[in-house]
Formats: C-alpha cells, sequence, structure tokens
C-alpha cells in the first residue's frame, strides 16, 4: 500500500513539470521581440551617401533625408549630366493628331543665276570644275585674257599718272580718273583689284574673275582654252539660301492647309530638328481618277545645310486641344503599358504608370497618373529604364505590380 501511494505521488509530480513546461517555453518567445531595421538617410544631392540615422552629408553639409522604399534611382549631378538627363515640369499644351506626307526638297528657281563672261577673250583657267560643288560670294571662278581689259588697264594707269602729276591744278583729270576706274567696274573687276592697280602701277595680263554671290554650280558651260564672247555664259548658279518643299497631298490632306499658312516639315537626317516653311503654291491636277494638289512651300536653309534632291516629311496636325503633354521621348512603352520617370528627389526617379492620348510628332497626350507640375525626366529615360530593368532583374512596372 506504501508503495503504490509513492507512485501515484510520483506520477503527479511528473504531470506538473510536464504543463509547466511548455508556458515557460511560451512565455520566453513572447518575449522575443524582432529588433526593427534602422532607417536609411541619405543625401538629395550626392545619393551615394547613405547612413543609418539622420546628420549631414560629409559631402556638401546639406541634412540627410530618410531614403524612399520602393523602386527608384538616385544618380549623382555627374551621372546625370554623362547620360545627358533633363527634367521638365508636366504642362498643359496643344496637342493633336499628326498626318505624315512625303516630299522632297528642290532648288529654288527665284534664286537661279547665270555668270557671263564680262568681256571677249580666253578662259585660261576654271578654279570649279565640277557641279553640285557650293561656292562662296568672293571665290575665284576663272582667269580670262582680254586685250579689252589689257586696253582698259592701261588707259586707267595713264589717267592715274596724269591726276597724280597735275591733278591738284587741273580738276578735270579726277573726272578722267572716275570714268577709267568705273570702266574697270563695269567689266567685273573688283574695287579691292582697280585700287591693287593703281597701287602697283602694272596691269595684269591674265584678270580672276570673283563669284557675285554664294549658291551651288549646277552647270559649267565652257573649258579651258576655250575662247568666249563678252556675255557668254560660264556657270549656273543657283542660291539654296533658300528651298522649295514639293509634296502631293490628296482630298483629305488638302483641306488641312492653305497658301500662307506656315507648316511643319522634317528633313531625313535632321529628324530631331523640324524646321518651318510657307505654303506659297498649290495646284490641284487630276490624275487616276483622283484630284492630287501638288503643295510648294518656300524653306529658309541660312547655314546651307540642306541640300536639294533630299528627302522630308510634311507634319499636319489636326484636332488639337490644350492637354496635359509630355515629349514622346519621356513616356516608356512596354507589354504592361507605358510609363514615365517621376523626379520625387533631386537626383531620384521613380517610375510611374501613365495613360496616354492623342499624340503628334513630339508630344503625347497624358491622360492619367500625372498632375500639372510633377517633374518628369523628358531625355534619358530609356537610361532610367535600363538602369531599373538590370538592378530589378526585369520589367519596373511588373515589379511595381508585384509590390
Amino acid at each position: 500500500m506504501r508503495t503504490l501511494f509513492i507512485f501515484i505521488a510520483l506520477l503527479s509530480v511528473l504531470a506538473a513539470c510536464s504543463e509547466k513546461r511548455p508556458a515557460a517555453g511560451h512565455a520566453d518567445h513572447a518575449h522575443e521581440q524582432p529588433k526593427p531595421a534602422p532607417e536609411k538617410y541619405t543625401c538629395p544631392m550626392h545619393p551615394a551617401v547613405v547612413q543609418d540615422g539622420p546628420g549631414k552629408c560629409p559631402i556638401c553639409g546639406m541634412d540627410l533625408v530618410p531614403k524612399k522604399a520602393g523602386i527608384e534611382l538616385m544618380l549623382s549631378e555627374n551621372q546625370m549630366r554623362l547620360a545627358n538627363i533633363t527634367t521638365a515640369a508636366v504642362a498643359s499644351q496643344p496637342v493633336g493628331q499628326t498626318i505624315v506626307i512625303n516630299g522632297k526638297l528642290a532648288l529654288n528657281e527665284e534664286g537661279s543665276s547665270v555668270i557671263s563672261s564680262r568681256a571677249a577673250g580666253r578662259v585660261e583657267k576654271l578654279f570649279l570644275k565640277e557641279t553640285g560643288r557650293p561656292v562662296k560670294k568672293g571665290e575665284p571662278l576663272y582667269e580670262l585674257y582680254s586685250e579689252t581689259l589689257l586696253t582698259l588697264q592701261r588707259e586707267y594707269l595713264l589717267a592715274k599718272a596724269q591726276y597724280d602729276a597735275l591733278g591738284k591744278e587741273n580738276p578735270r583729270y579726277a573726272t578722267f580718273l572716275k570714268s577709267a576706274e568705273q570702266k574697270l567696274l563695269r567689266y567685273g573687276l573688283t574695287p579691292a583689284q582697280v585700287d591693287q592697280l593703281g597701287k602697283s602701277k602694272v596691269f595684269k595680263e591674265r584678270i580672276t574673275f570673283l563669284a557675285p554671290a554664294s549658291g551651288l554650280i549646277t552647270s559649267i558651260r565652257v573649258a579651258e582654252g576655250q575662247y568666249v564672247e563678252e556675255g557668254a555664259a560660264l556657270y549656273q548658279l543657283e542660291n539654296i539660301g533658300t528651298l522649295w518643299l514639293e509634296a502631293e497631298t490628296y482630298p483629305q490632306e488638302t483641306s488641312l492647309v492653305k497658301v500662307g499658312d506656315m507648316i511643319s516639315v522634317r528633313v531625313n537626317g535632321y529628324e530631331a530638328t523640324p524646321v518651318e516653311a510657307k505654303v506659297t503654291f498649290l495646284s490641284p491636277e487630276y490624275r487616276a481618277n483622283t484630284v492630287v494638289t501638288v503643295l510648294r512651300a518656300t524653306l529658309a536653309n541660312p547655314n546651307e545645310i540642306f541640300k536639294p534632291g533630299m528627302q522630308a516629311q510634311v507634319l499636319f496636325t489636326h484636332s488639337s486641344r490644350q492637354a496635359l503633354a509630355l515629349p514622346t521621348d519621356a513616356v516608356i512603352r512596354d507589354a504592361h503599358g507605358a510609363h514615365v520617370y517621376v523626379q520625387t528627389l533631386p537626383g531620384t526617379f521613380e517610375p510611374r504608370e501613365v495613360e496616354t492620348g492623342l499624340e503628334d510628332f513630339g508630344k503625347v497626350e497624358i491622360t492619367s497618373g500625372l498632375s500639372e507640375g510633377d517633374t518628369v525626366a523628358v531625355t534619358g529615360a530609356y537610361l532610367l529604364y535600363s538602369e531599373i530593368v538590370l538592378k530589378k532583374g526585369g520589367d519596373p512596372m511588373a515589379v511595381h505590380q508585384h509590390e
């Protein structure tokens, strides 16, 4: 009986111990709380500076700000400059549908001129022997041997000698000198050439004639050693300071333009810088059972970077309206839609999904996702996109949606 009592007492003690152990273990786990990660702070001007807790930037001394979590890129000023990343505020501006019509640049026939021989003689030398070459005003064109010019030079030198000797006593010698000088000028010599003749007092058998204007040589009608009459055509010169743009439009396009309108033109090879041209001529023609209107516009070419024969596109914009818009290069399109890169802090960008509407040659309407005044990367957006893809290992908007 005593043995049974001892056995029951031992069982009671073991049961009490087994009940206390889980409670103690549970209490221990309840007190073990994970420590939160310290908040990161960074410098708005030097994103590479990151530390735990607030403080001062060791580079510029600015107050550090909390580093935002999520998908974002932080770039230094030097990185933004090297990547050509520029920003602009979202603003309301006109945007509409754009129709593109192919055209071609042509010579402006109003600027055509012929360079002819000023005197009868023999062409001793041609300085320009190929067509299609641009020439500047005052550039040498050809050398001419002319008996007429030899006689006029002698007359000038004689008149000058008489004026130098007797001009102070008799004013009429000044008149003789002026008359001899005017003859040389009318035969194509420049004032500088006449002045040099008076100083050297030696006449030249071969006179060099200079280009009277700048332009493009489209025709050469003489050869070296050839004898030419006075007034004979030597060169055909085209002024390319202005060019014609020629295109053909159909009825649905002709209604968008009229004579006097300024139109936007994009020349192949210079697509990034569209230029304006003024419509000067519209001529309807009947072809293949439809009406085709030939359009001609005058395009300024002050630096002569455009050449006749270049292909171009005419951009007609219609249905224009005021809306929030961005340059087309600022909007990145992929399988998940469209997004832009919003600047949240200096040097810090994050992708933001947007919806687009009307789009013309240079702008795209933003219908949702942005507010007026938001600062967006307008150049270099694709570099930001590539950087996020490399860092996140996938599409930035897909990662954003999963997060």
